[in-house]
């Protein structure tokens, strides 16, 4: 029979990967990627087209399987440039597959050796293009071997054997044909694929274009990338009554919101100034009297959120229900909701002189400007809480805390910036100061106000994003940028939560919320 002949006779069709396809797959795998790893399992494969069914893109010809293309959607921001083929793929999972993400990312072309020369990794290219532009993708990107680098890697750098086959100086066999494919280089990555020693590790990151692309943005409501963050550090006074404490509490909201801050934090028990009035109690009955305060002045405070049009974390407040005696933050939202976060672990001095009990749960908030924590006072002295909620992607970490003593305030000052660190996110922490006569347990104040951000080149050198006055009534307002979060956790010069070693250790929450 003539090659003519044979030509004529190939049925080729352009589909869609069934899991019935998996014996036609992995007989081009196995032979392409003998040394590299070899084939996707079947229960990979499975995985795969359940997570994304649309981007497993393959050909036929009379019904078996001689080429094909996977791929996922991503939020390209949650890995940034310098990622690795097992943490963009979720180690073959793809359970990194995000259908609100906006880029294509390409994870394998290949083509049964026998039908090398019919240009069908173009036909797969195309198809993966129309796509993108179908499913509206800001772009397809994808890590790109250059396995013909071997040849020359003891004589020059990846870029410059880049460059030379960009200029047609050098062929290699896959990244020649990505560029003829209209991609261009982003950039050069290490250690993509550790075992792909054809291209000594390294691969071209590399981007297609979507020209047609409209970003769907919406008018008003957008998430926010800038944040303003406003503290108040709160002066002890006495109060004659809680209209008394409100005019003082409504001034701040009010100079917080004259800046257009997105939230206003107050400090732990600044309510405390009230327990003047059960001066004849003692302590403990005290404070249960003053938690009778709480839901009118929480109420009040969601008032102020609304009119001043600023989330308000109501610093912290005793809470008596007639069993139990806690230690609660509410979170006062502009837009007239709330949530509470109760303080967990309680100090010796206030178990012994109030009675009050820990919370048992945590959890982390949705706001119109980022995902928020808050942990009260002592709270931020126990790294593992900070870590559950950065696990739950936490952007803010709010501290409210009262301390006597300039040691006691510099264990949460310490605490807190290393939770930023840590965590690598933004931390803000306030609290009281002034004098307090005649109350007992509360008599004395210590503060310095500050928001800390994690230490890398994308902020400031020392950590410090901005700090108040020692032992001043005063504010702070000041921004914060979510994107270099995003940027940090995955391009910093470390990056703590990514690279923690989960194969040895974990954080498991015990008890039920």
């Amino acid at each position: 029979m003539s090659k003519h002949k044979e030509e004529l006779e190939h049925r080729l069709k352009l589909r869609n990967i069934k899991l019935s396809d998996y014996d036609d797959i992995r007989e081009i795998m196995v032979a392409i990627y003998k040394n590299k790893g070899g084939a996707w399992t079947r229960e990979e494969l499975k995985n795969q087209i359940k997570a994304f069914p649309e981007g497993q893109i393959c050909i036929e010809d009379n019904g078996k399987v001689v080429a094909a293309a996977l791929s996922l959607v991503v939020d390209y921001a949650r890995f940034g440039d310098n990622h690795t083929y097992d943490q963009i793929t979720g180690f073959g999972k793809f359970d990194t597959h995000d259908e609100e993400g906006d880029t294509l990312y390409g994870t394998d072309v290949f083509v049964h050796h026998e039908y090398r020369g019919m240009r069908l990794g173009r036909r797969l290219y195309d198809a993966r293009k129309e796509l993108c532009e179908n499913l509206n993708l800001r772009s397809i990107i994808a890590g790109g071997r250059i396995p013909g680098y071997s040849k020359y890697a003891d004589e020059m750098t990846p870029r410059k054997y880049i460059d030379l086959v960009k200029n047609k100086e050098i062929f290699d066999p896959v990244l020649s044909f990505q560029l003829a494919n209209e991609f261009h280089v982003r950039k050069v990555i290490t250690k993509y694929l550790p075992e792909d020693t054809d291209s000594r590790a390294y691969a071209t990151l590399l981007e297609w274009i979507n020209i047609y692309y409209e970003k769907d943005e919406k008018l008003i409501g957008n998430k926010k990338s800038i944040v303003r963050l406003g503290l108040v550090q709160w002066k002890m006074r006495r109060f004659a009554n809680v209209d008394d404490l409100m005019q003082q509490v409504e001034f701040f909201v009010d100079t917080i919101s004259g800046y257009k801050s997105d939230f206003c934090l107050f400090p732990e028990f600044f309510n405390a100034p009230m327990l003047a009035e059960f001066n004849d109690m003692d302590a403990s009955e005290a404070i249960r009297n003053l938690a009778d305060y709480t839901d009118e002045i929480v109420a009040r405070m969601s008032e102020l959120a609304v009119s001043y049009n600023v989330n308000v974390i109501a610093g912290s407040m005793p809470e008596y229900d007639g069993k139990k005696l806690r230690n609660v933050s509410y979170l006062c939202r502009r837009d007239g909701t709330q949530n509470k976060q109760y303080k967990l672990h309680i100090t010796p001095d206030e178990s012994a002189y109030w009675g009050l009990q820990g919370g048992n749960g945590i959890n982390v908030f949705d706001t119109d400007a980022g995902r928020i924590g808050i942990l009260i006072c002592y709270d931020v002295e126990f790294p593992e809480l900070g870590r559950i909620l950065a696990e739950q992607d936490m952007d803010i970490l709010f501290v409210p805390f009262w301390t006597d003593t300039k040691n006691a305030f510099l264990r949460v000052n310490t605490c807190a910036r290393s939770r930023a660190i840590e965590n690598e996110c933004y931390v803000a922490i306030t609290g009281s100061v002034g004098n307090l006569p005649k109350v007992e347990n509360m008599d004395i104040q210590y503060s310095q106000a500050a928001i800390y951000s994690p230490s890398d080149f994308s902020f400031p050198h020392d950590s410090i994003v901005a700090q108040a006055s020692e032992n001043a009534e005063t504010t702070i307002v000041a921004d914060v940028d979510l994107d270099l979060l995003t940027k940090q956790r995955k391009a910093g010069s470390v990056r703590n939560l990514e690279q923690r070693r989960l194969d040895l250790y974990s954080i498991q929450w015990k008890q039920k919320k």
